[in-house]
């Protein structure tokens, strides 16, 4: 299919379409209100399931109940949206069905404003609902990304009955790229644990309830060994110029098409800058993290927010190199001339060749 000039939105609305999703629930909210709007013709031209909810806590237990039954089913929404579906995502997590969320992330807290922001990297990453679970989180940076993760987010939270969120700034979701979809995938038939009505087979039970603290544990251990084994083989990055990088910038979404301006006008200087550009959010690409700072002299973390992913990468990375922190909040952009500034500024605190300390290097493994 040949390109098309596409907005943000209308493409993961379109993309999920395409990926054989039967059912959407959701609620309007800016900046993501396009991506509703588009199911509500796409998904009744096709014969399948649209209901615009009475609330977004409605929404996602409707969502709930649908991949229950074995459906490929979605909802989306904004932040504060995203909040009051919490406890849903934790019920999802609980009862091993898969579902996928999209999350166009405008600026908080509170009410906040309608501006792009990446204040939610917490909420998705590491809060999510309560209980001891990580979703899957994919974070696209362009449009043609949006479609691509949009279509990859149904496949993995069916090959690991797990909750998928695509999270996006404001600016992706509103933004009009060239961007190509793919074709029209056959509706995937139910799965065999599914809560399909059917006779003739043993009863399927779908709950998040273990009484008793064993029981609970024995769950919790079987969560923790899925969520091992997603982190061992969904790890997603994409980089640039990082072999011989002296700065390594670490950036997802708007803010890493911002910092990739700024490597590549810096690269045009002669000063030595590469992008590490994390794709899952979680699972966090820490190891290839780690074998870049290796051989870099100094990080520099470029966010929509007060530092959020910046505690992910001290925590990966310690003190084995300086990190420096730029952050817009609000929904404030960051411009590729703050990123430049910053990067000369961190270039000329860096001590000499001749002062540089021997560090003994980390061996990490890289998992794809």
């Amino acid at each position: 299919m040949p390109q098309q000039l596409l907005k943000g939105n209308v493409a993961f609305a379109e993309a999920a379409v395409r990926a054989g999703c039967e059912a959407y629930f959701g609620y309007p909210i800016t900046p993501q209100t396009e991506l509703l709007e588009h199911m509500s013709k796409r998904m009744v031209e096709l014969g399948r399931v649209f209901l615009q909810a009475e609330s977004e806590v409605a929404a996602i237990n409707m969502v709930y109940g649908a991949a229950a039954a074995g459906a490929r089913v979605m909802t989306s929404s904004s932040s504060p949206g995203i909040s009051l579906m919490q406890e849903g995502f934790s019920y999802i997590a609980g009862s091993e069905v898969p579902v996928v969320v999209v999350d166009v992330v405008r600026g908080g807290p509170g009410l906040g404003n309608i501006q792009p922001s990446q204040s939610d990297y917490n909420q998705v990453t590491k809060t999510a609902g309560h209980g001891d679970f990580h979703p899957i989180v994919l974070a696209p940076s362009t449009v043609q990304e949006a479609i691509d993760l949009t279509v990859l987010a149904f496949d993995l939270a069916d090959k690991y009955r797990t909750l998928v969120i695509v999270v996006a700034d404001g600016a992706i979701g509103q933004m009009m790229e060239p961007a190509e979809f793919p074709p029209m995938q056959p509706l995937a038939k139910r799965p065999a644990w599914a809560l399909t009505g059917a006779e003739g087979r043993e009863k399927n039970l779908v709950s998040s309830i273990y009484l008793g603290a064993n029981n609970l544990e024995a769950f919790n251990q079987k969560l923790q060994r899925k969520l091992a084994a997603i982190a061992a083989n969904e790890v997603r990055y994409d980089e640039a110029y990082v072999d011989d990088a002296d700065v390594l910038l670490v950036a997802f979404g708007t803010a890493a098409r911002v910092a990739r301006t700024a490597v590549q006008r810096l690269r045009k200087e002669g000063l030595r800058v590469g992008l590490l550009r994390p794709v899952t959010l979680w699972p966090f690409p820490e190891e290839r993290l780690i074998e870049l700072a290796d051989r870099s002299k100094a990080i520099l973390v470029v966010e929509m927010n007060a530092g959020q992913m910046l505690q992910d990468v001290r925590a990966a990375v310690g003190r084995q190199v300086p990190i420096q922190f730029l952050g817009r909040m609000g929904g404030a952009i960051p411009m590729p001339e703050d990123v430049e500034e910053e990067v000369r500024n961190l270039l000329a605190k860096l001590p000499k060749p001749s002062e540089v300390p021997v560090l003994e290097g980390h061996n990490g493994h890289l998992s794809n």
